[in-house]
């Protein structure tokens, strides 16, 4: 199994610690460092992990500003924002920061190592619990903006609603490849399709779209 390497962004000390030690009894995952501050997390960052994991909860600094300022000096590196509520107000801002992954309050081991994996290899991971948070504000941003980017009307074919129906299960291109027996090349076209039709910019969004909106009886063509 490759290994995972991440950091750690935690105030609590108790908590930093705790983590540290139950990611220490995860095959694969090496946690290079666990940093108690933003300052100290910078100097972490050095180190060149793949995955950070911040609180929601940071104090002193805002873990989205401290998330905006390592995505802007370290690009690379994936992040998953720990300890949010189902009903967080704030997940959109911090999927527009760039955020490839949220971990709840209220998750479980295997969903906190699930998440680490599947953000480590490139996906994105929204928890079912934040779903309508976020398409909550993406309406309201529509509304404000005045340029509202779901449309009851539009057009989605077979093959399409059943790859929304995937994206919203946390499948991978790949997964829905195989799933569906395609070419990953042709889930991608379908995948950017979607994204061109609903007007959205993430696979965060589709899922979010998926799960408040999509129906049987949503209107389709062949």
């Amino acid at each position: 199994m490759k290994q995972i390497s991440l950091i750690i962004i935690e105030d609590n000390r108790v908590l930093r610690e705790g983590l540290v030690a139950m990611l220490a009894e995860i095959s694969g995952v090496n946690v290079l460092s666990a940093a108690g501050s933003s300052r100290a997390a910078l100097e972490a960052l050095r180190l060149k992990p793949q995955v950070a994991l911040l609180n929601r909860g940071l104090q002193k600094q805002s873990c989205l500003q401290v998330m905006k300022k390592i995505k802007k000096e370290y690009p690379d590196v994936k992040m998953v924002v720990m300890d949010l509520m189902p009903g967080q107000t704030d997940v959109m801002e911090f999927v527009q920061a760039g955020v490839s992954g949220f971990i709840v309050s209220n998750a479980t081991l295997d969903d906190f190592i699930t998440t680490i994996r599947t953000v480590a290899n490139g996906e994105k991971v929204l928890p079912d619990p934040l779903t309508n948070s976020l398409f909550s504000q993406i309406i309201d941003t529509a509304v404000k903006t005045g340029n509202p980017p779901l449309k009851e009307a539009v057009t989605m074919t077979r093959r399409e609603q059943e790859i929304i129906a995937l994206i919203a299960q946390g499948l991978s291109n790949k997964d829905i490849a195989r799933s569906l027996n395609l070419a990953t090349h042709t889930v991608k076209s379908h995948v950017h399709n979607i994204l061109e039709k609903l007007a959205l910019h993430s696979r965060l969004q589709v899922a979010a779209y998926s799960h408040t909106r999509m129906t049987p009886d949503k209107k389709t063509s062949a």
